[in-house]
This record gives structure tokens, C-alpha cells and sequence, in this order.
């Protein structure tokens, strides 16, 4: 017997126990549905393997790939990111080897044992018809290209190990293991290495547990020290293991400029206004087609209000929606697969908008209770017909240029490609740009830590002393290939930007390289490459494009 079993057969008005056969007699059916929409979303996904690494997979792939050959983060290349995801990027290469196609199966097994976390937490809260809706809302969500769901992103670690520390906390308060405590901070704190967001939800789970101890009437001063300490002990163990792992490596200094100095002042660069602006713009890309899935969670916060058996989850369901909102908002700057992780808290609250009208259906019309059900099914394949391209069409270029626009990402491949052929493992090479995936597929290191040339356009106070910084290392490395990347996304360009290194890259590229290679991106017909000779007098349609330079001599 289920042991939500009360819940499935509902009183009526009149005190009544409704006896009938329904949805929730037998578990396993849920679980089996469950299983076909997380298949369903592999299939998607298998489908998509080969599509080519954008910007932060590739950042996160080359990172991992340098920490499989025992070179430790922020030592040849930097970034604000916190090195969890790097980790969990080389473990994912070590199982399924160094490929977009292996990256790709990795975020396919994340993901698949994310819809299972958030089915299991909603269903220790309310329902399994509640949960099955809810992990099921979560997997076409995470899927969607709103959010470019078929791109690894750290968003999607952040969530992963927050939601099964957040698990573990309500084994933990339910059982009265407190030692349950600990593994569920260490969760949280895996959370904060995959990305700093990940606070946010160790935020959650602390104040939840604090707020659950002032909700007992034997609660203790000792107790709150007790598991509060426990919990925040498990958290500090793998950030306090990282910093040791990264002082004794000697890169502790880098790793605290990029990921603190440098962080602040990127999240401190937007302007109030502007992130209110540029969350309404993104708001529109995110929520795309999926309205009505939006629409309902509003109806599940009213639900919450309503029924009298969700009311003593509010507290946990409406906190976790907050902190999940909170937790996209850093540096107001609200990029489509930020909200990943607000996803779980959406598919949360959709699942109680489902479980809750089918409450109100079964304590007055039983014969009417399969009605959720079926309106969240026609929900689900409305979104399918709306997007089947994405879903059962593109291929993965295709699928690529149509969610990154002209950004290089397929042309990377064959860039890299060629680089990789002509160079010998020891080569260094540079790319001028911020296209670290050419790193990672001519598995060439980098003669500059600056994989990305954002922060040099950036209005803050280390741009130019970064692009000093990224001009020394070049010339002194004197890389075997420079590749300029003359994409307007790869730079990000602002008005006061300073453009020193356009005219250093101008005099230092004439005079010490010569181009062999030259990929057109705007070209009217199609993508042109020219290489060899070809590339020396070839005259661009368009100011996107990709030049490829050899060392002289």
C-alpha cells in the first residue's frame, strides 16, 4: 500500500472515504511513466549528441580536459567559474570519453537522475500523482530550447546536487538521523563548486532547517547547534578540500582574483534598470511557447493557498520558488539557461496545480479525476508539435545555428580540426576571441589564460590591465597558430570599451604571422572556408569571420 494512500482516496464533502479504483493504487504505474517521459527525453537528446560545443561547454570541456592531464584550474587558463563543474566535466570525459558527443551523454545521465529527484521530493512532500507531474514538467522543461536545454551548463550540476541535498535534509528531519545532516551539506556545498548560485539553495536548506527546529516545541538551543552545525560542517568539507587541493597546486592566488575580485566586479556592472530591462527581454525568450506551463504554476501557488493538505508545504514550496528566483538574479544579467535553475520549483509547483485539481475532482466529481492528467498531456504534446523541429528534425548543426544564430560553434570543429593537424601535441596556439572549444577539440593548450576576451571589453576596473596581461603571454609564448575570432558576440563590445588589443593584434599578426586559413560567416549563400593560399586573397562578404594565422618561419 502506498503510503500516501490517504491522499488518494480523498474524503468527500460529507466525510466519506471514496473506495474506488483510481490513479494511485498502483506505484509502480508511476513510475513507469515516469521512465517513458525520461526516455522520451533521451531519445531527444541521443538524437543531439554530436551538436557542436558552445562557449561554456567548451570552457568547462577544456578545463577538464587540462585537469586529466594533471593541470589544475586557473594555472593556464581563467575564468570566474567555480572548479566544480571543471571536475564534473573530466569525469564525464574519463566515462564517456573526450567528444561533444561524450559531454552530451554526460548531461543526458544528469539530467535523467534530476527528473528523478524531483519526482522523489515532490512525492515526500505530497503526491505521486503530484510528483509524476512534476518530474515529468521538469523533464520537457530542462529539455526545451528556452532554455537550451540540449547544452551541458553548470546550471544543470547546481541543480542536481542541490535538489538531492535538499532530499537528503527531509530524510534527515523526518527520520531524526541528524547524521544525515552532514551528507546533505556536503551535497550543498557540491553544489556551490558546480557555480556560485549553488549558495543559494545551501541557503534554502539551512534556513528550512532552521525554520523546521522553530516549528518543534523540544527544540533546544543545543539542538540548533547540533544539526545546524552538522549540516554547515558537511557544506564547508568539499569548498575547504578544493582550496587546499588549489593552494597546494599554487594557483589559490588566480583562482581567489577570477572567481571573487574579478566576479564582483562583473556582477556589480549592470545597472538596476538594465537588468530590469533585460529580464523582461529574456523572460519573453524563456518562457517561448511553454505559457501555459508557466500559467499553471501561477494556478499550483494558488492551490497552495487553497487546499488545506498543501498548506503545511507552503512554506517549503513558495522558499524554494523564491530562492530559486533569487538565485538567477546575480549581476542582473538573466541569460536563457540561467533559469535552469529555477526549473525544479516551476515543475514543483505545476505538479501541485495538477495534484490539487485533482483533489478538488475526486471530493466531488471521482469519475472526473483522470482530467489533470489529460490536460497536462495535451500541455506536453502541444509543446512537442510547437518545437518537433528541435525535438525530431535538425540536426545537430542545424540545431546549433538555429539556436545560436552565426555564432562560430560548427565551424570550430573544422578549425580546430585543421590546427590539430598541423601541430604537434607541444604547439601552443591562441585564439583571440572567446571560443574555448577550439582548445578543447585541437587538444592544444593555450598560450593565454584569457579564454574568453569578455572581461577585457568589460567597463571595469582590470580590462586593461587583463588585456596587458593577455598581449604578454601571447608574445611570450609565441603561439604556432593565432586564431581571431571577428564575431561581435565574441567580444561584446561596449561603447567606452578600450580596443587596445585590436590594434596591437593588428601590428603583432602582420608582422610575426601569416594567414592560412579563413571561414566567412556571413557569406550570402553559404559558410565559406578558404585555406592555404586561398585564405591570403580571399575578401570577405560580411565583418563575421574567423581568421587563421601560422607563425612565420
Amino acid at each position: 500500500m502506498d503510503k500516501k494512500s490517504s491522499e488518494e482516496q480523498p474524503e468527500t464533502a460529507s466525510g466519506k472515504r471514496i473506495s474506488h479504483l483510481n490513479f494511485g493504487d498502483v506505484g509502480y504505474l508511476y513510475w513507469a511513466l515516469l521512465i517513458l517521459m525520461i526516455l522520451f527525453t533521451a531519445v531527444v537528446r541521443l538524437r543531439l549528441l554530436d551538436i557542436p560545443l558552445e562557449r561554456d561547454e567548451g570552457e568547462f570541456a577544456y578545463m577538464g580536459q587540462l585537469l586529466l592531464q594533471g593541470i589544475p584550474p586557473y594555472q593556464i587558463s581563467y575564468n570566474m567559474k567555480l572548479p566544480g563543474i571543471y571536475a564534473a566535466y573530466a569525469l564525464m570525459m574519463l566515462v564517456f570519453g573526450q567528444t561533444a558527443a561524450g559531454i552530451h551523454l554526460g548531461l543526458l545521465v544528469v539530467n535523467a537522475a534530476t527528473i528523478v529527484l524531483v519526482y522523489l521530493l515532490t512525492l515526500r512532500l505530497f503526491d505521486r500523482f503530484t510528483g509524476l507531474i512534476a518530474g515529468c514538467s521538469f523533464a520537457i522543461l530542462s529539455l526545451s530550447p528556452t532554455v537550451l536545454g540540449s547544452a551541458a551548463h553548470a546550471t544543470h550540476f547546481v541543480i542536481l546536487f542541490a535538489l538531492a541535498g535538499i532530499l537528503v535534509l527531509l530524510k534527515s528531519m523526518e527520520s531524526g538521523k541528524t547524521n544525515f545532516l552532514l551528507f546533505s551539506g556536503f551535497l550543498s556545498g557540491l553544489s556551490i563548486l558546480m557555480k556560485q548560485p549553488g549558495l543559494f539553495f545551501c541557503l534554502f536548506s539551512l534556513l528550512y532547517l532552521l525554520f523546521t527546529l522553530y516549528r518543534r516545541p523540544d527544540a533546544s538551543f543545543r539542538m540548533y547547534v547540533k544539526q545546524t552545525g552538522l549540516f554547515l560542517a558537511g557544506a564547508v568539507v568539499p569548498i575547504a578540500m578544493t582550496c587546499v587541493y588549489l593552494y597546494l597546486s599554487g594557483v589559490f592566488d588566480k583562482f581567489w582574483f577570477w572567481t571573487f575580485s574579478y566576479a564582483y566586479q562583473y556582477v556589480a556592472e549592470t545597472s538596476f534598470s538594465q537588468g530590469i530591462l533585460e529580464f523582461k527581454i529574456n523572460m519573453v525568450e524563456v518562457i517561448g511557447k511553454l505559457y501555459l506551463f508557466w500559467f499553471f504554476a501561477a494556478v499550483g501557488i494558488g492551490f497552495l493557498f487553497r487546499e488545506k493538505a498543501f498548506k503545511a508545504q507552503m512554506p517549503f514550496v513558495l522558499g524554494l520558488f523564491l530562492i530559486s528566483f533569487l538565485a538567477v538574479c546575480p549581476g542582473l544579467i538573466f541569460r536563457s539557461h540561467y533559469f535552469v535553475l529555477l526549473l525544479p520549483s516551476l515543475s514543483l509547483l505545476l505538479g501541485v496545480a495538477a495534484g490539487g485539481s485533482r483533489r478538488w475532482l475526486m471530493s466531488r466529481q471521482p469519475r472526473f479525476q483522470f482530467i489533470p492528467a489529460i490536460v497536462f498531456t495535451v500541455m506536453v504534446l502541444l509543446v512537442v508539435f510547437q518545437y518537433r523541429a528541435f525535438f525530431f528534425e535538425w540536426t545537430p548543426n542545424q540545431t546549433s545555428r538555429a539556436l545560436y544564430a552565426l555564432n562560430p560553434f560548427p565551424e570550430s570543429v573544422e578549425i580546430a580540426s585543421y590546427i590539430k593537424a598541423h601541430t604537434a601535441e607541444s604547439d601552443r596556439i591562441a585564439v583571440i576571441g572567446s571560443e574555448p572549444q577550439i582548445y578543447f577539440y585541437a587538444n592544444r593548450h593555450s598560450a593565454t589564460g584569457y579564454i574568453y576576451t569578455y572581461p577585457l571589453m568589460e567597463e571595469q576596473k582590470y580590462a586593461r590591465q587583463m588585456q596587458r596581461e593577455m598581449i604578454d603571454e601571447v608574445e611570450k609564448a609565441k603561439p604556432r597558430y593565432l586564431v581571431f575570432v571577428g564575431v561581435a558576440s565574441s567580444w561584446m563590445i561596449r561603447p567606452s570599451s578600450d580596443r587596445h588589443i585590436f590594434r596591437w593584434f593588428g601590428e603583432y599578426s602582420r608582422k610575426e604571422y601569416e594567414p592560412v586559413g579563413f571561414v566567412d560567416l556571413g557569406h550570402s549563400q553559404q559558410i565559406q572556408y578558404r585555406w592555404g593560399d586561398e585564405a591570403k586573397f580571399y575578401i570577405p562578404e560580411s565583418p563575421v569571420y574567423l581568421l587563421v594565422c601560422k607563425r612565420r618561419g
